[in-house]
């Protein structure tokens, strides 16, 4: 397939790339893809292969895309960069490559996943989201105490934890060395001041504005949701409370869960039941992105 890579966001202070690879078909409806990595690590480059191709040889676009990092970027500013992206594909990309702007899903894990989530809430929302062990809730305790799975862990010092830490905007870490530092955060329980740049005491209505589980409303796009029941790193019922919120809004919505399932079964595409996980995710896709050639679905 076709990939080009694009600067669709840039400052005096840095520059976002995004992959687009052009799909088999004209006027093809777009997957936006927000890899995982705790808003701290990660990397466009993070796609499984098989998954890329999987929405490939299903006639869909996809553009995966980087945003910046925590901490030297807050969660305001990350989420900026994902209506940033949106916004692109709406205008320069439809202008530029043969897609079809009108029908754009973003699809993401863990942490992306939240953020697909996120894009559910924005002015200019996606037609579909697509959570795999996602969030949409930011300021419950799982977040905001110490993580006793992760506690279990070698003990993180601040001095280890900040080594790949910078004072510059970063827009990828494709190594994950940073992961050390979301590995003290869960053992600290300092995500949300680290990443959302909030205390969860003195500013929780601010950080309410993040929690997507609190904005679901009749106008939130169909939503699939898959997650595993033994995850332990983001909460099974992260993806329960999003798919209760979305069964009161009246919302189109599935919760998929892989049973035994822990964070990052995706990657285990020779499982049956991620096989068949995927299936159904190309089908929601081709049942809520109409695009023009709808005979090739």
């Amino acid at each position: 397939m076709l990939k080009h890579s694009i600067v669709f966001k840039k400052t005096e202070h840095f520059e976002i790339y995004g992959d687009l690879y052009e799909a088999s078909r004209k006027n093809a409806p777009v997957v936006l893809y927000l890899h995982g990595g705790a808003l701290i690590t990660g990397s466009r480059s993070h796609f499984i292969q098989e998954q890329l191709q999987l929405y490939h040889d299903a006639g869909f676009a996809v553009f995966s895309i980087d945003y910046r990092l925590a901490p030297e970027t807050k969660l305001p500013e990350i989420a900026m960069d994902i209506r940033d992206a949106l916004q692109w594909l709406m205008v320069e990309g439809q202008q530029k490559y043969d897609i079809d702007s009108d029908n754009i899903a973003v699809i993401g894990k863990s942490a992306g996943g939240y953020l697909a989530l996120l894009a559910g809430t924005f002015e200019a929302r996606p037609k579909a989201v697509v959570s795999f062990f996602g969030y949409g809730d930011i300021i419950g305790d799982w977040y905001a105490k110490p993580s006793l799975y992760y506690c279990q862990k070698p003990m993180v010092s601040r001095e280890e934890a900040c080594e790949f830490i910078t004072d510059h905007p970063v827009t990828e870490d494709a190594d994950k060395n940073r992961s050390i530092f979301y590995l003290r955060c869960r053992q600290q329980g300092t995500w949300i001041p680290e990443v959302v740049g909030k205390d969860p005491l003195s500013e929780q209505t601010d950080i309410y504005a993040y929690c997507p589980v609190r904005h679901v409303a009749k106008d939130y796009p169909p939503t699939l949701l898959l997650h595993g029941d033994v995850d332990t790193d983001v909460p099974y019922e992260q993806s329960v409370m999003m798919a209760d919120a979305l069964e009161q809004a009246g919302v189109p919505h599935k919760l998929i869960t892989i049973s035994n399932g822990g964070h990052g079964f995706d990657r285990n595409m020779d499982q049956p039941v991620v096989q068949e996980a995927f299936l159904e995710v190309v089908d929601f896709l081709r049942k809520y992105l109409h695009g023009e050639n709808q005979s090739m679905y």
